[in-house]
């Protein structure tokens, strides 16, 4: 989902510098009067790029977000693109950059950065942090020419949301979320009520598109569903549910479970950002779009919290019956 927030031509104007520009190491971008803005530029001081990191940091600070655009190879794409959100900032700060940190990207020219990082540290952004993050994801060797355009093909495809099983739905005008063609297409079985029960999503941290979970399960029962659901990632969980109660009609619904497991480490800060702001898009779209009349919605942490009480109640709520109102006897009588 996107924020509706777009670049400034300041913004474009500095970025253009710093691509044309070798004696330039970084671009520092905030959101300020709902815009990207350029805060600062910083000067390569030396070819060493851990070098010129200590340039940064005087403007990392604990509790607020920044956006920092950097020069870290030799070779096109020459830049990296970290989001910056320590976990001490306010939970609007930290919603607003997670949610503009791709607008970001593809307004600047997605072709431009070898890759994006989302950092909660600044130690994270230190040599010594930048060390384990190559060391963790295995950075490929530099691309050739070929490999270059080839990927900068697929990477347009993708953001046209063809060719690649993506499509981009128009939520509003300010609000547009990549949704992968698996997922429509369950969703949409789901709404026509055919032979699906069960349709798990989760948002691909690759890409930030929201894609089906393969499950084989046809759970019949509250129980069954909640244990096809993972108790380590959030999802988003749509089931057609059968409800009885004693002395109620039966009825089928279509209910919607948001799970977001509290897990440690980053990924799972940047989830627990991430995941909200696309909840009410996710619902949007499965209504708008693949004709699911959600009747009910529940949202928990762990799966364990959703009980076939808590639904039935949700249900079946229980009517409370008043007594007639009954004027006091006289004394004596």
């Amino acid at each position: 989902m996107q924020s509706g927030i777009s670049a400034s031509e300041e913004l474009v104007s500095q970025f253009n510098k710093l691509l044309s520009d070798d004696s330039q190491f970084g671009l520092l971008v905030t959101i300020s009067s709902e815009a990207l803005r350029p805060l600062a530029s910083l000067p390569r001081s030396s070819p060493n790029f851990d070098t010129n990191l200590e340039l940064l940091k005087r403007y990392l600070k604990p509790d607020e977000p920044l956006y920092v655009l950097l020069r870290r190879h030799n070779n096109a794409p020459f830049l990296i693109a970290v989001t910056y959100v320590p976990d001490t900032a306010k939970v609007r700060q930290k919603m607003l950059f997670a949610a503009t940190r791709l607008t970001l990207v593809r307004e600047l020219g997605s072709e431009h950065f070898r890759e994006t990082i989302f950092a909660t540290t600044t130690d994270e952004l230190s040599p010594a942090g930048f060390a384990r993050h190559d060391k963790h994801t295995d950075l490929d060797a530099p691309l050739t020419e070929e490999e270059r355009t080839l990927g900068e093909v697929k990477r347009a495809e993708a953001e046209a949301g063809t060719g690649t099983g993506v499509r981009e739905i128009h939520l509003s005008s300010t609000m547009n979320m990549p949704v992968k063609n698996d997922a429509l297409n369950a969703l949409s079985e789901l709404g026509r009520g055919g032979g699906r029960a069960l349709v798990m999503l989760k948002i691909n941290s690759q890409d930030e598109a929201v894609e089906l979970v393969p499950d084989t399960s046809k759970p019949t029962s509250i129980a069954e569903a909640v244990l096809a659901i993972s108790t380590s990632e959030p999802r988003f969980t749509f089931f057609r549910y059968r409800s009885s109660r004693t002395g109620a009609e039966d009825k089928e619904v279509l209910l919607f479970f948001y799970t977001n497991p509290a897990t440690p480490g980053t990924k799972a800060v940047k989830n627990r950002m991430i995941y909200p702001l696309q909840k009410r898009a996710v619902l949007s779209m499965a209504e708008k779009e693949c004709g699911c009349a959600v009747e009910k919605k529940f949202e928990v942490e762990d799966p364990s919290e959703i009980t076939e009480e808590l639904v039935l109640e949700e249900l079946f709520p229980k009517v409370e019956t008043k007594a007639a109102f009954r004027r006091p006897k006289r004394p004596g009588r």
